[in-house]
């Protein structure tokens, strides 16, 4: 345990109740903890508190080494031992806590104060409180000893998960879908990429019976079944099941346009009830030539074509209920698809276990994951799946359906959403206009947390909002299932492709060498 009683400073300059600036004794490093003791009223009472604060920048300065002396000066200087530094450490301040609750302080921190290295035990009271009733998700980001346990009900209030490609977003969502599964939540993943479809294998080795793969008809599947422990399961939809209104909505019709239903409507009322999509342009297509037809079958025709493209209808529609279960994972493997296509099928699974909550019909909550959520909820393209999604941003909560975007691209993705995830999980983030878009949706990072973003390693991440008491800075644990859907390895790829070359090219010589043998015995002869 690090000793509280290791003076590391003294506070000096201008300091508010968010921030202040200390001068070090010795060297500090950026992200460690520190604690300041000061005077607080807490319910109208002075009480004694041990002020916790995170150092977020460091500078030093020498008197003697101005910027504004030439080099020749500064030799003699530092030739004479006079060169002096001093360290500057400014610092947020995160709160402090008093009798089991976490405060924000009202009053500013005094010049003078001394400033003393965090102790661990006091880093744990005020981080892992929650041990047992949440989410451990890693260790604080500077102590290795502090374990970092959000709280599960955050997600009443959604979450969004922000990092450019390669800081470990994925990975990140991996190791809360695990919390959540030893809760015994309900999860559903909605995967464009197969990047979670190996969370059915343990690293130990092992599937887990627990995790269910979904594959539409005309997903690629990046992985065998062999690698994922498991048969997979095919989304599908009978075209029969859908109403008009759904296959309006799916060829881009819009409400005005009654005639063309109509015309859909019209035609489906003549098939039997088992019909297909080519039943349909088939009928289209007689009503097209039938001039007692009032409404506008030729226009209904070109839309309902468009529906070839969608590669999702088969013999029977997939029953929800495969989907919803207690302690359980399900990922909806749309890899290889079109956009159109994964939009669609995305749209039709989440409006399905929404009614299904909005009915009552599944009484435990959803926790329904969107991965690349910018692909689905773009800011101003209309997808199938916008209206859905922003319903559950919006209403969900109500009725158990808990929302968690994915995204790489903040800036990319529909503002009003990301702004209904009152809690953020955010890692690298370097572009400007995400780091802008995440400063505008979210009240509870600060300007100092939002300038160390670029400086976060892989795995590393700030998480604001109601999953934590206060903002923090974590270092994602390891994960427990197996990880897909990262980057290839080139080196190794380019090594085996000299090795297959070098194996062509002596093959290529062994058989000139043959050749020529042939042909000097058949001269010999």
């Amino acid at each position: 345990m690090t000793d509280i009683h290791k003076k590391i400073g003294i506070v000096i300059g201008e300091a508010t109740s968010t921030e202040f600036l200390f001068v070090a004794d010795e060297e500090v490093t950026k992200w460690e903890y520190v604690s300041v003791r000061s005077t607080e009223k807490v319910n109208g009472d002075d009480v004694d508190v041990e002020v916790l604060g995170q150092i977020h920048t460091i500078c030093s300065q020498s008197m003697a080494l101005r910027k504004e002396i030439d080099l020749f000066s500064a030799e003699k200087i530092i030739q004479a031992g006079l060169a002096d530094s001093k360290i500057f450490a400014k610092t947020r301040i995160l709160g402090f806590i008093h009798n089991g609750e976490v405060y924000q302080p009202r009053r500013a921190i005094q010049p003078g104060k001394k400033v003393y290295i965090a102790d661990e035990q006091v880093l744990k009271e005020f981080y892992s409180s929650m041990e047992d009733e949440g989410l451990f998700i890693g260790h604080l980001i500077t102590r290795n000893g502090v374990p970092i346990y959000i709280d599960i009900n955050g997600f009443r209030r959604h979450i969004a998960i922000l990092a450019q490609t390669g800081a470990g977003k994925s990975y990140t969502t991996g190791v809360l879908i695990e919390e959540l599964l030893k809760k015994g939540a309900t999860i559903i993943v909605i995967d464009p990429h197969a990047d979670y479809v190996l969370m059915s294998k343990k690293k130990s080795g092992g599937a887990i019976d627990e995790v269910e793969i979904f594959r539409t008809l005309n997903s690629i599947g990046r992985y065998s079944e062999g690698e994922i422990g498991r048969k997979v399961n095919t989304y599908e939809i009978k075209f029969s099941d859908l109403s008009v209104d759904d296959i309006a909505t799916i060829c881009g019709i819009e409400e005005k346009w009654t005639n063309i239903k109509d015309a859909i409507e019209n035609a489906i009322k003549s098939l039997p009830d088992s019909y297909d999509l080519n039943d349909l342009i088939d009928k289209l297509e007689k009503d097209k030539v039938d001039k007692n037809k009032g409404n506008n079958p030729s226009a209904a025709l070109r839309y309902v074509k468009r529906l070839k493209r969608l590669k999702v209808f088969g013999a029977a529609t997939t029953d929800i209920d495969k989907f919803l279960k207690p302690k359980h994972l399900s990922v909806l493997d749309l890899s290889g698809l079109e956009d159109r296509v994964s939009d669609y099928v995305a749209y039709r699974v989440l409006k399905e276990i929404y009614d299904k909550l909005t009915s009552r019909s599944y009484k435990y909550p959803v926790f329904l994951m969107i991965e690349e959520a910018h692909r689905f909820i773009p800011v101003k393209e209309n997808t199938f799946s916008r209206s859905i999604i922003k319903k559950i941003a919006a209403e969900g909560r109500k009725f158990g359906a808990f929302l968690t975007l994915i995204t790489q691209r903040p800036s990319k993705i529909d503002p009003d959403a990301l702004s209904q995830c009152n809690s953020q999980i955010i890692m690298r983030v370097t572009n400007p206009e995400d780091q802008n878009a995440i400063r505008k949706s979210s009240e509870r990072i600060s300007e100092s947390l939002l300038n160390d973003l670029p400086g976060l390693n892989v795995g590393e991440a700030v998480v604001v909002g109601h999953l934590v008491k206060t903002p923090l800075m974590v270092k994602i644990r390891e994960r427990e299932t197996k990880e897909g859907g990262g980057d290839i390895d080139i080196l190794s790829l380019l090594n085996d492709a000299l090795k297959e070359a070098d194996i062509r090219s002596k093959n290529r010589v062994e058989d000139i060498r043959k050749d020529l043998d042939g042909l000097r015995r058949m001269i010999e002869g």
